[in-house]
Order: C-alpha cells, then structure tokens, then sequence
C-alpha cells in the first residue's frame, strides 16, 4: 500500500437509546494509501454505511479517530467526496446545476463551475444531457450525475455507499465499467461499500470484510488481479478463487 490519505482508527459508534442502545461498530481500524481502490463487505446491518458516513465527517464516532493525510477529521471535508446509494440529486435542477452545486457552495464564479461542471458530464459520457432533470434521466444516468457531482471539486477521497445497488444487474454491470474507466482517468483514491462480491473483486486493489453487527475489519484480502482489467478476467481462476474466500470469509 502506498502512503495512507485515510486511516481509521479504533472506530466506535454506539446510538443512544433509553431502553437498548444500539452498538453499530466495535472496534474498524484500517488505512486507504493514496490513489488506491478498496471495498468494504459485510452482512447487512452490519454497520457499513454508518462506518462510510464517519469517514466522510457526517457522523461523530463515540469511539476512535479518522485522519485525512495525517489531520483528524473533525467534520465534512471538501476533499471528500460522497455518492450515496439513490443519487440525492435535487429534482428542480437540471443534471449541469445539479454538478455545479458543490461549486456553488464554495463561491466558485458561475462561468468557472458552469465549465467545470461540464467537464465532469463529458467524463461520465452524459455531455449531451445537461439540461435533463433527473425525472428524465435513466437510475444508471442518475448516478452518473451524482458521480460527476462528487468529482467536481477535485475531491483527494470518494467515498461509494452501494452506489449501484438500485440498479437492475445489466446497468450495474455497465456502470462497473464506467467507474472503472473514470478511476483509471483521474486516479482518485476510492472506499466503496458493496454487497457484491463479485463488483468488489473486479474494481479493488483490496476488499476488506467486516462482521456481524457490532462491526468489526475482519480481515483483508488483496486483489492481486493485474490492471488494466478485462472482461475475461471475470473467468480465470484467481477470480474465481478471490470470490470463493470472500464469500466464506463471510458465512
């Protein structure tokens, strides 16, 4: 691994409640080294997503720190970036104001954001779809919007909760290869949670395993797979073995 942009340390998060409080994660600790691409899996209810929104600074953790090159994380970060599972997108915004958003938010001159914007739509192959509302656009052209969305402002991380997991199995097929393509295009350092084993094993440099709830890191299994990676090698043998211990590590 290359010199760590994330590390997490010792996490704990416990929801208050009068009569049961709810221990979400017990003890995640691992790091992300810059410009790598790691999965998370685990059962559901595990603690996965609540695990994802700590690291992006929307949750406090009862327990542990996250450092974000070398600096405690204390809250959102505009070197953050962050595609939630349904997209999120503003319905009264076309897919280019939609983009332009986070600009927006940081006072970035309207010209500047406006092209800006448009850059990341031609990187997510939606140039043509700028003035769309998301009612119009299909579940996989949404969330190429909320992908152009949290890569505008050049985040360092882009945090990935499930960010598939709504589509039917042939769109999320083609929108692996799309995130594989824009990875490959401007290298970001990449944590996405996923069910899939099989999406996990195809992107990652290395897939980490959490247990049961209270959530803990498992155990790590590095993708030893060579990039730039093929549609064949959905079929050779280390694929297929890399899946076989994943989904035992999980049973």
């Amino acid at each position: 691994m290359s010199e760590p942009l994330l590390v997490a340390e010792h996490l704990q998060m416990t929801f208050a409640s009068p009569d049961n409080p709810l221990e979400a994660l017990a003890d995640a600790t691992f790091a992300v080294g810059a410009n790598e691409f790691v999965s998370i899996i685990g059962p559901s209810g595990c603690g996965k997503s609540t695990l994802l929104r700590i690291l992006a600074g929307l949750a406090t953790p009862t327990g542990g720190q996250v450092c974000l090159r070398g600096e405690p994380l204390t809250g959102p970060d505009r070197h953050i970036g962050f595609v939630f599972q349904h997209g999120n997108l503003m319905p009264w915004r076309d897919a280019l104001r939609n983009v332009m958003l986070p600009l927006e938010l940081q006072g970035v001159p309207r010209q500047e954001a406006e092209a800006r914007a448009r850059e990341v739509l031609e990187l997510v192959d939606l140039p043509d779809f700028g003035h769309a509302l998301p009612r119009d656009l299909s579940g996989g052209m949404r969330q190429r919007v909320a992908l152009a969305r949290a890569l505008v402002h050049d985040p360092d991380l882009l945090l990935l909760d499930e960010p598939f997991g709504a589509l039917d199995a042939l769109t999320r097929e083609r929108m692996n290869w799309e995130l594989l393509r824009i990875w490959q295009a401007r290298r970001k350092t990449v944590l996405m949670v996923t069910h899939n084993i099989q999406e996990a094993v195809f992107l990652s440099d290395r897939v980490l395993t959490m247990s049961p709830r209270p959530g803990r890191i498992e155990q790590e299994v590095v993708v030893d797979i060579p990039r730039p990676r093929q549609q064949e090698d959905l079929y050779i043998p280390r694929f297929m073995e890399l899946t076989r211990i994943l989904r035992d590590s999980l049973r």
